[in-house]
């Protein structure tokens, strides 16, 4: 028997590649036959298993075309790169003066389908380039391609999510499925809190979908899925903005991890980088948020498709930025040709993994608790200070909110948000870099709920809520990691991977969290661009102000969509 045994296990060794063949192949045909049985019963509902099954065979055979035939293919295309390389020169201002006619076209267009309130949006973003440009660190070295290519992206996704139905429709489908994946975290939270965990809302509800978020990412790191994705969202955003292979990885991967966990997976380059490269590090930290806490947010009411959408366009507008603000003045070391590798997880199998991912979850988890004890009792007690302060000169409603609101009002205003709100997404912009975009975020979705409920505008002079345009450019605005905690948990995340880089690290944190900030405000500004407006206000409001009204007009669109959706 032994012998046998031995004998199977030399065949095995021999023929080793072919059996996985023949394994892959088997379950490659059964998922096949299961897609194919399921859209056969009802394609409407297989439709999303079919959309992943195509994609997957796409990158599959992508993946297997790169790998064995890439000399072969770059062969290929070398002579067009050739001829483009000789023909730039020209092609440059051709396409240049291209992009400014479509922009002036579609400016007017739209200005003559949806107002001119998307001009101040536009304003905006040419200021805030404006901006960086004139406090840039070396103004006369800025490469102009990873700027414009960056906003080119990011104008280019907003088109797609925000004007395409199709568009729209998948990244509403994709929130609305995170927000079903995260309510499964709401069975641990019953089976370890009791049943009335929901009467202690942030802590036994929010907090549980940061650790139950946190597992499924280590899983997902440990089967490789994860670094596969940064690795071909990385590759896009080197092709097209120029940008080196470790700053577009850690841009990349900040749409999905933390600040300080995207640094890891290039940890090896880190000491060899340049300064303007750990500049983009950083401010790619700065200007995204990681997905453990993207559900906490979304777990407050706040939009999970605009949540989405924030994410991924805040990470070319991080390179953009960065580039603008520290431009390149040295020569790369780390290039696509000295083979870039990133780092892969250290648990040895899937529960281990799990296992893991919630284990570092807990400093997350009493990290975000204790700090909003703290910024929370603190704000508490400077709104206190202050209206006393106010009231020594007849101005009691003086707090931290109206001081933060007056600084960064002209901000808010620019990027699109209506004059009347402006003031109220100023105070919201002062609580996110103050203190940190949890408390902007629960503040924002205090707002969102007292405008679905209703009622009175103003109370006591005090505004109850936006318009819906507003709350939009708002979440966008607030998604990212700026604020002066997080300057230094970058400061000494970053240190202790690259002990070498302590001093350039601490010398760009501030520039690098200026150029995150401004990257959310562009953001928003290309949000607010696109944005078309909806009813800013309930049904049974707007049509109580038109039976008070004796000048609104019977045939306004606003009416006649408010009427359509009440009969509906």
């Amino acid at each position: 028997l032994e012998k046998k045994y031995d004998k199977a296990c030399e065949f095995c060794k021999k023929h080793k590649t072919r059996i996985h063949y023949v394994i892959y192949g088997i379950l490659i045909t059964a998922c096949l036959a299961v897609v194919i049985a399921a859209c056969s019963l009802n394609f409407q509902r297989a439709l999303p298993l079919f959309i992943i099954t195509v994609l997957a065979i796409f990158f599959i055979c992508w993946d297997f075309l790169i790998a064995k035939y890439e000399d072969r293919i770059g062969a290929f295309f070398s002579p067009g790169e050739r001829y483009m390389e000789k023909q730039w020169f020209w092609m440059k201002w051709v396409l240049c003066v291209a992009l400014i006619i479509a922009i002036i076209c579609w400016l007017i267009f739209d200005t003559a389908k949806h107002g001119s309130r998307q001009l101040i949006s536009f304003g905006g973003l040419v200021v805030y380039v404006l901006l960086m440009f004139i406090f840039s660190k070396y103004p006369t070295r800025v490469a102009w391609r990873p700027v414009f290519s960056g906003i080119g992206i990011q104008f280019i996704l907003g088109l797609l999510i925000l004007r395409t139905k199709v568009g729209f429709d998948v990244f509403n489908w994709l929130g609305i499925q995170i927000q079903t994946f995260l309510e499964y975290s709401d069975t641990g939270a019953k089976f370890v809190f009791g049943e009335k965990y929901t009467d202690h809302f942030f802590a036994f509800k929010v907090l549980p979908i940061v650790v139950f978020f946190s597992t499924v990412m280590s899983m997902l790191y440990h089967v490789g899925f994860m670094q596969w994705l940064v690795g071909k969202v990385g590759w896009i955003m080197q092709i097209f903005m120029g940008t080196t292979p470790v700053e577009s990885l850690v841009a990349a991967g900040n749409i999905f991890v933390g600040q300080t966990e995207s640094p890891l997976l290039v940890r090896p380059y880190l000491p060899y980088i340049t300064k303007s490269e750990l500049h983009a590090v950083m401010t790619a930290g700065f200007s995204t948020i990681a997905g453990s806490v993207l559900g906490a947010y979304i777990s407050f009411g706040v939009s999970a498709s605009h949540l989405l959408t924030a994410s991924v366009m805040s990470a070319p507008a991080s390179l953009a930025t960065s580039k603008l603000f520290w431009p390149e003045t040295e020569k790369p070391t780390v290039t696509l040709r000295s083979g870039l590798q990133m780092a892969k997880g250290e648990s040895k199998n899937l529960l281990e993994a799990a296992s893991q991912g919630a284990s570092t979850s807990i400093l997350l988890v009493a990290n975000i608790a204790v700090n909003l004890i703290s910024f929370l009792a603190l704000l508490a007690f400077l709104d206190s200070a202050l209206s006393w302060v106010g009231n020594l000169f007849d101005y009691p409603q003086l707090n931290f909110e109206n001081i933060c609101a007056y600084v960064f009002m002209p901000f808010s205003f620019m990027m699109g948000v209506d004059w009347e709100d402006s003031f109220v997404v100023g105070g919201l912009l002062g609580y996110k870099t103050f203190f940190n975009e949890f408390v902007a975020y629960e503040r924002l979705s205090k707002l969102i709920h007292n405008r679905e409920k209703g009622g009175s505008v103003y109370i006591n002079g005090v505004k109850q809520y936006m318009t819906v345009r507003s709350e939009v450019i708002a979440t966008y605005a607030l998604c990212g990691f700026a604020n002066f905690g997080s300057l230094g948990l970058v400061i000494g995340g970053l240190t202790s991977i690259a002990p070498s880089k302590k001093k350039e690290i601490a010398g760009g944190a501030f520039r690098a969290m200026i150029a995150g900030t401004v990257a959310c405000f562009m953001t928003a500004c290309i949000a607010g661009m696109l944005a078309v407006p909806g009813l800013e206000v309930p049904c049974h409001i707007l049509v109580g102000n038109i039976f008070n009204s004796t000048a609104f007009s019977a045939s306004s669109t606003e009416l006649v969509e408010c009427c359509q959706q009440l009969f509906t």
